[in-house]
This record gives structure tokens, sequence and C-alpha cells, in this order.
């Protein structure tokens, strides 16, 4: 059908941060946990700058000819953008001046903003700055026809108007001529909130800004300070590693790295107080366009409140959460001996993670395992998990670990890691070229036949972001399952192995095939007068050819349920959409599980994955998706989704505008939050086995 129509990718994902920004707003939640969203929506944003208006960036100048080769015009795209973050950014400064800081008042907590400090708090920043600041100052004029000073990425500046002070020998009535400088606030180097002294049960805290403006001056001996505000640049993060390329990937990507920081300027982020005059000189000095000019407020890099202090205490914060163990592991003295027996389902954060760390220290240590195979894409620092395979390694195992060098901001971690294990033995693959692995697997071989162990995943080998993102992850013994995860383990190490995959879905073979051909048959299932269900819960949806399969099973009458947290092309409430609902679901913990339900006519198929259906899953990188079969495992997960489905408090409905619409409540009607509801649910779920016992 040729008039289906998709939401741009980017407009959608500014919707879901906006749906973020609205936690801010939620006054259900303890106060520093809505300061929390404010930070999140912070870092969120800059990275969007950073990664996606980089790119559109680029696009801008590319001949006319070849833009009208793009399925967007960029510089329209730009413009939609600018509007939807301006618009984002207002509500942001309300949020924060009109709600949060009046309620840090109400705690006793006084975030000072210029205001006039009592004789005290005054000597107690003059004495900070001077014994702490001062050396880190460095002053730079802007001089005209000279070259002018680089702007570090995402570090926050003063821009300084000011004047030479006049000599006795000066005349008085000679116009002065303004001078400007900038002064980086070395937030860097130091904490970006000051406590200062409490007075009478109230807790001050000030901007490491404030304090740098409050004693500039000290800074320009001899100058008289006019105003000062403050200014940051992002620049473009990306950078592609080319596909044909074949050489020393390690050295390729730090050399890379080396020019991120120095990449071209994307977003450059002023005060709106600034004077028209003062921001064309910055414009010119720095090179800028119109485009990259970004109107924000008096202060920046938010993203540094997630390290905001908390004098008051606790209550003030979500109580700490503690995730639940798990009877079969608990009671088993292996891990091993517990997988044998059935498969084991395990659902982050709510039950605890430390099962993978468990897993894999059993397999350093078993004198019957001879090998040991896993991927890398994103792991903690400190891992526990690399320091369960190194100690594989030094207790004599062979160990293969694929290190995904490209996975973007974690390339430095990812190198460290890869060549720590090199150190231990650890024999590393490297990224293949032209595809990311992403598949988060991990093999343990045995000695005898038939008793190898597997772990599968829908979230990295991480154990501090399993303590928030809310994951499934599944232990087996299955011999099918552990047959083809060696095949594909075989072909990471030698892209020559042929491979034909049946029971997993592995993107780059089978996986986006499978996935239309399942739905396909829910088409037909339709067709014969049956029923036709589908839910798909992802990170993200925007392959168009996926789209287009799902908007085809909508005008066919398949009931389909769509759980998105971030990008969804797929736009709901259009007569090809009419069966298809959309949900977004913001909460405590981020969702990251891809979990892929398919009715087929009543004999239930569900597959967990690491694959969201985006371009880039689908065509450019390793991924796997596997079926949970035993029927509780299965029914567990079906319970989770329509958990998720019947949300009514974090859960929103995303409509044909793009905007995150609140389920009405009834009244009477019983008020649901998914991820407290899940925790209820397996809870109960261990208690029952507990009771068995």
């Amino acid at each position: 059908m040729s008039t289906y129509k998709f939401f741009n990718r980017d407009l959608s994902w500014l919707s879901f941060n906006n749906r973020v920004l609205d936690e801010a707003r939620n006054k259900n939640l303890p106060l520093y946990e809505r300061i929390k969203f404010l930070a999140i929506y912070s870092s969120n944003l800059d990275e969007f700058y950073r990664i996606r208006v980089a790119s559109y960036q680029r696009f801008t100048e590319l001949p006319v000819e070849d833009k009208l080769q793009l399925r967007e015009n960029p510089d329209l795209t730009l413009k939609k953008i600018k509007q939807q973050v301006n618009k984002q950014q207002l509500e942001f400064g309300k949020i924060f001046t009109k709600e949060i800081i009046p309620e840090l008042l109400e705690n006793n907590i006084v975030l000072m903003q210029g205001e006039k400090l009592s004789e005290e708090h005054y000597e107690y920043t003059k004495e900070f700055f001077l014994d702490n600041l001062l050396p880190h100052m460095q002053p730079m004029l802007l001089l005209k026809k000279q070259i002018q000073p680089f702007l570090k990425n995402n570090a926050i500046y003063l821009a300084v108007k000011l004047y030479k002070k006049r000599g006795k020998k000066d005349n008085p009535d000679k116009p002065r001529r303004a001078k400007y400088a900038i002064v980086r606030i070395p937030n860097n180097r130091f904490d970006r909130f000051v406590e200062l002294p409490s007075v009478n049960d109230k807790h001050q805290i000030m901007f490491l800004d404030d304090i740098v403006k409050l004693h500039i001056k000290v800074v320009f001996p001899g100058f008289k300070i006019d105003s000062t505000y403050s200014f940051k640049m992002s620049r473009d993060a990306d950078f592609l590693i080319e596909d044909e390329y074949s050489g020393n990937i390690m050295h390729m990507i730090e050399r890379n790295l080396k020019k991120r920081e120095t990449g071209d300027p994307s977003r450059f982020l002023y005060d709106e107080n600034i004077p028209r005059d003062f921001l064309n000189l910055l414009k010119l000095a720095f090179n800028l366009t119109n485009t990259e000019l970004v109107k924000g407020a008096r202060y920046h890099n938010f993203q540094d409140f997630f390290m905001f202090p908390n004098p008051a205490g606790p209550e003030l914060e979500d109580s700490p959460f503690h995730a639940l163990k798990v009877k079969e592991l608990g009671q088993s003295k292996s891990m091993f001996k517990a997988i044998r027996k059935r498969d084991i389902l395990l659902h982050y954060p709510y039950q605890s993670y430390e099962y993978v760390i468990r897993f894999l220290n059993e397999a350093a240590i078993d004198p019957k395992v001879e090998e040991i195979k896993a991927t890398q894409y994103r792991v903690a620092k400190n891992s526990a998990v690399v320091n369960a395979l190194i100690n594989a390694a030094l207790n004599g195992k062979k160990v293969t670990v694929l290190v995904e060098l490209k996975a973007r901001f974690d390339e430095e971690a990812n190198m460290n890691s890869a060549r720590a294990m090199t150190k231990a033995g650890v024999k590393i693959i490297y990224s293949l070229p032209g595809l990311k692995v992403h598949a988060k697997i991990a093999l343990v071989i045995r000695k005898e036949d038939k008793e190898d162990y597997a772990y599968l995943s829908t979230g990295n080998f991480n154990e501090k972001t399993a303590r928030i993102y809310a994951d499934h992850g599944l232990f087996t013994s299955n011999e099918a399952t552990i047959s083809e995860l060696k095949l594909l383990f075989n072909y990471l190490e030698d892209q020559k192995t042929e491979c034909e995959f049946n029971k997993l879905l592995i993107g780059q073979f089978n996986m986006r095939d499978k996935f239309l051909n399942k739905i396909d048959r829910e088409i037909k299932h339709v067709e014969n007068g049956k029923k036709g269900h589908l839910i798909l819960k992802m990170n993200g949806l925007q392959e168009r050819q996926m789209i287009k399969k799902l908007y085809e099973a909508s005008t066919k009458g398949v009931k389909i349920d769509l759980i998105i947290r971030g990008i969804c092309c797929l736009i709901p409430n259009k007569p090809y959409s009419k069966n298809i609902r959309i949900i977004r679901i913001v909460d405590q913990f981020l969702e990251h599980a891809r979990v892929f339900y398919f009715h087929n006519n009543g004999e239930n198929e569900v597959y967990l994955s690491s694959a969201d259906w985006m371009s880039r899953n689908l065509h450019r990188r390793i991924e796997c998706a596997f079926p949970i079969e035993p029927p509780k495992l299965k029914q567990e997960l079906i319970d989770i989704l329509n958990i998720q489905l019947k949300d009514n408090t974090n859960g929103r409905i995303i409509n044909e505008k793009l905007e995150n619409i609140k389920p009405k409540i009834d009244i009477g009607e019983q008020v649901n939050r998914a991820q407290k509801d899940i925790f209820r649910y397996i809870k109960e779920k261990e208690l029952a086995k507990k009771s068995k016992i």
C-alpha cells in the first residue's frame, strides 16, 4: 500500500524524551527521583545532539541534487527538531524553577541562584575560590583576526564582557571600548555543587558556576566586569569505521576516539538572556551557524544533577531496592545441576544478577569445563563478568570472548577490558568488519557430551546496569540451542563458516525473514476465521519493512499490542493501523527487554531477543532471538506482558500526534503500575515455591 506513512525517527525519540521529562513533573515521586529524571532528560538530549543532530547537519552540507535522494529534507527536520527542543526546554525550565526549587526550599534545601549572600557565606565562597578554583582559571580574550580558543565538548564556559579600568590620566569623558573573554568553569576537577555552611537548619547549596561569577573580578585584575553569560558546546561524537576496513581495528578506534572530542559543533547552547550583539560576537568568534545556536537557560549540563547533594536525608529519595533470590538456585550447590533439571528464566532487576556471576565463576573452577565463549558489548567498570572470564583462563580453561569495540561511548572501556583479558590468556575476537555483534550470549562447554550450558539475555553482561535495566535472562542446557550457539560462535571466529539456524533467530541470517513469516502466519489465521494477536515489546521500532508488515496485519484484522519505550515510527489511529495500540512505559527502571509474542492459533510462541526492529539491528548487527519453550516460563512472560499492557499509572498511549496520553482511570477501576506489579507477581511466585518445600 503506497499511502503508508511513518513518524520521523528523531521526532519520535523527542517524544520519548518528553515522556522522561514528564516524570520530573510527577509529584507522586520522591523529590530526588524527580531531579534524577531532569538529569536523565538532559543527558539524553546531549547525546541526541552529538549523534543524531550532528548527522543531519552533515546532510545539510550536501549538494541540492544529493539532498533530493534522501528520504527526508534535513533542513526541514532540523527546524522541526529545534521547535520541539525549544518547547521542551521551556517546560524543563518551568519544572525546575516553579516546582523543584520551591520543593527543595520546603525541605530546608536552598539552591542559591544569584541571591545576595550573607557575609559568612561570601567569605566562605571567596576562600573556596581562591584556594581551589583560581589556580584552574584560564581566561582567554577574544581578539579579532587571531586564532580563537578551542571549546571543549560539553564543558561549561562563561562569556565575559569587561572594560579596562580608567587610570588617573585617562579622560573620563572618552568612551571605553568593551573587551570580551571566556573562562571555563572547572567542574571537570570539582563537584558542580558546593554546600555552604548551614544557617538556621537551612542547607545552602551553590552552583560552582555562580561561585566563579561572584569572584571573577579576581581573574581580570585591572578590568571592570560588565556582565557574564554561560554557554557550552556539544560536538559531533559519531565516527564510522569503514565496512571494508580490515586493518588493526583497535588502532583505528583509538585514533577516532581522539577525534570525537574535537568534532564539528552540533549545538551551541547559550543563556537566553545574553544580548543579541554579544551572541553574534560569539557566533563569529567560533564560526557558528544559526542552526547550531540553541537557546538555553542560565545553567547547562543538568546531567550533573545525578550528583546533587542531599543533606536532608533518604526520605527524599526512592527506598533502596532489594532484588529477590531464586529458590531453585539458592538451594542448589551447583548452578549446572539446577540448570540441568530445567531451564531457568530470570527477570532483572526484580531478581538478583548474582546468578550470572555465579554461573561464570562456577565454570571457571569446574574441572570438567573445557571452554567458555561469550560476547561483550557493554560491561561494568571493574567488571565481575570480566574477572570471572580472566579467572577461567588463569585456571587453564580455553576462553574466547567477542569484544565489540564499536559499542558507542564504551569503546575505550571495551578496549581496556580486552587488553586485561588478553594478558590473562583469553582469546579475543575483535569487531567484525561491517557488523556490530550485539547478541548477549555465553556458552560453557564441558568434557562429557551433552553436558554443556548456555546463558542468553536481552541485556548486557553488566552487573551494575542490571540493577536499573529491566531485562530477562535464560539459563539452559537445551541441546538444540547449545548446538546452534556453537555454530554462531564458530562463525564469529571465522566468517567463512557456513551456518543454518532453525531454533535461534540470528541477525544477518534468518531473523528478519522469520519474524515476517510469523506475522504472515497470524494474518493467515485471521483470514481463516481464527484469532490473530501479536504483542511486541522493544526499545525501538523503525525498520520500514517490518512496520509495513504490521500495517498489513492490522488491515487484515490481527490485533497488535506494541510496548515501545523509545523510537516508534509506526503511526497509530490510521485506517491501516486501526488494530494497533502503542504503549510506552517510563518508570523507576529502564525498560530494556525485547519480547515477541505470537498467538499462533493458541499454540503461543514467545521469543526473547537482543534486537529491536531498527534498521541497524536487522541489517548491520549480529543479534540473537531465542524461544522460551517450557510452558510455565512462557506463561510467566505472557503474564508480565499483560501486566505491562494494563499499566495506567506510568504507561502512556502514543497517539497519531506523537503525544504521550495517560490512560483514564474510571471510578472504582484498579490502579496498575507495571513495575511494582511485576515485582509483586515474581515475589508471590517465589513465595509459592518456598511453601512447597
